[in-house]
């Protein structure tokens, strides 16, 4: 009977040790928006406001508005049988008390080049997902995996944020501006 049980123990710790499928599921960030809340949760259908920049302005501002936008995730991982389900959340916001306007620029053009801010910040936030959903990923390495990706996606953001204030010079080259509307929304249709 001793050694049944133990054939048992061995062929159980075998089959939990082999390599399980590896599934990752993003389960989208819905929460309603919150009016006493600092945070703004990205909403394809809920454009940015004046009302979202609430920092005060620096006393010589280098531009006319700061929209500070960022993404994050956050999960967690649950063995069934053979498979290992990554259950991730993906965040992307608009901090109200880090954004700011001047007066001089508080107008619907100004707002929308703001706005191409958070959408650039919501594009690479679903090209990480995109990313992250097709890693052929290792049930031991996962975590720093998906965390070297979302460091080189936040890269990539910053870099873009960058560039798109550079060619537009902060939204007075017009045409640039529209080239940059143009792509990000060919982008985004293209996810």
């Amino acid at each position: 009977m001793l050694s049944k049980i133990i054939w048992t123990c061995c062929l159980w710790g075998s089959l939990m040790s082999a390599n399980p499928i590896i599934k990752v599921v993003f389960v989208p960030d819905n929460r309603p928006e919150n009016s006493q809340s600092d945070t703004l949760f990205y909403q394809s259908d809920r454009k940015l406001q004046w009302s979202d920049f609430q920092a005060t302005p620096p006393a010589h501002p280098r531009s006319g508005a700061v929209s500070y936008s960022s993404f994050a995730y956050e999960g967690g991982s649950i063995r069934k049988k053979d498979t290992l389900y990554i259950n991730l959340t993906l965040q992307t916001f608009h901090i109200k008390s880090a954004s700011w306007v001047t007066p001089a620029v508080r107008d619907d053009y100004s707002l929308a080049h703001e706005q191409l801010h958070f959408d650039i910040t919501w594009l690479v936030a679903m090209r990480f997902r995109k990313k992250v959903t097709h890693m052929a990923l290792t049930a031991e390495d996962y975590d720093s995996m998906i965390q070297y990706e979302y460091i080189e996606f936040f890269r990539e953001m910053n870099r873009l944020q960058k560039a798109y204030d550079n060619e537009t010079s902060h939204g007075q080259n017009y045409i640039a501006q529209y080239r940059w509307r143009q792509a990000i929304s060919d982008s985004l249709k293209a996810l």
